[in-house]
């Protein structure tokens, strides 16, 4: 399987924001595996194919609670954030520091290199 890496542009974008890890560490495929172990039990990436949660697909620069036909709690609907890398990263560390009540259950990805991964594949869903 041929390695890619996340675009220049995108990694700057990702570092300015916010993001602490390495810029020339994130990794596509590292990511996706990472959207594998930890996120595709619950979520799709796939456009309009929501699981018991909404579809990651073009997740990135999105509202809270904008996918139709997803189910989502009053906490997260009216958390008013958009899904910016930073927004995302600090989620996927902590959901319910993020968003207290919400209903998500997962209890976090520590790891600052995965979430980067993460981060770097979520990207590319468009």
């Amino acid at each position: 399987m041929k390695l890619r890496t996340i675009p220049f542009g995108l990694l700057l974008l990702y570092m300015l924001s916010g993001g602490g890890h390495r810029a020339e560490a994130a990794d596509l495929e590292r990511g996706r595996d990472v959207f594998a172990t930890e996120c595709a039990e619950c979520h799709s990436v796939r456009e309009g194919k929501n699981k018991k949660g909404p579809t990651l697909f073009a997740v990135v620069g999105r509202k809270a609670g904008a996918v139709a036909d997803a189910t989502y709690s009053d906490p997260l609907k009216a958390s008013g954030i958009t899904w910016t890398p930073d927004r995302i990263d600090g989620y996927v560390a902590n959901p319910r520091k993020v968003v207290p009540g919400g209903k998500m259950k997962y209890d976090g990805l520590a790891s600052s290199a995965e979430r980067a991964d993460l981060l770097a594949y979520l990207a590319t869903l468009k």
